[in-house]
């Protein structure tokens, strides 16, 4: 029998959720910083984490990049409606999409639109290629709304499905 993902949060106590913490905040943490952070040992930060991981609470960790050292300085987010709703649409954009240069995230959500992504790129010029060559030629495509980051507040990653 499988554990749901409302299950296994309920498992997850006060130390496991500062571990949690931690984590998202200082990822190459030593095992004893983490241990002295959420005060407990380090053979019981050793064990919660090993836990956490087999439970599949983590899923990996990441290295985070400066956007301005790897040319992605701009971070755009777009809404996307298509046409329709069939399989074969909805199919056709996320086949295109997955491979699309620079997409940080893409989420399905309910709402006004389909499709909510993160693309980050180097400029307004490959900003313009990515909507105009790209994203604009994609079937099924009924419209997008293009929103550029000016700053940003807070900017996490707690990890995505599949990730």
């Amino acid at each position: 029998m499988t554990t749901s993902n409302w299950e296994r949060s309920a498992q997850l106590d006060g130390i496991d959720r500062l571990i949690l913490a931690h984590l998202v905040d200082h990822g190459r943490s030593s095992l004893a910083d983490l241990a002295e952070a959420v005060s407990i040992s380090a053979s019981s930060a050793q064990r919660r984490l090993r836990r956490l991981e087999a439970d599949g609470v983590i899923r990996g960790y990441r290295a985070v990049l400066d956007p301005a050292a790897i040319d992605r300085a701009l971070v755009v987010h777009l809404s996307v409606v298509l046409v329709d709703h069939t399989a074969e649409t909805v199919g056709r954009f996320e086949r295109w999409i997955v491979d699309l240069d620079g997409l940080v995230s893409c989420h399905h959500v309910t709402g006004d639109v389909d499709y909510l992504l993160r693309v980050d790129v180097a400029d307004v010029h490959a900003l313009d290629v990515l909507l105009r060559r790209t994203l604009a030629q994609i079937p099924g495509v009924a419209r997008f709304t293009t929103m550029v980051a000016t700053s940003a507040l807070v900017d996490r990653f707690v990890g995505a499905p599949g990730s």
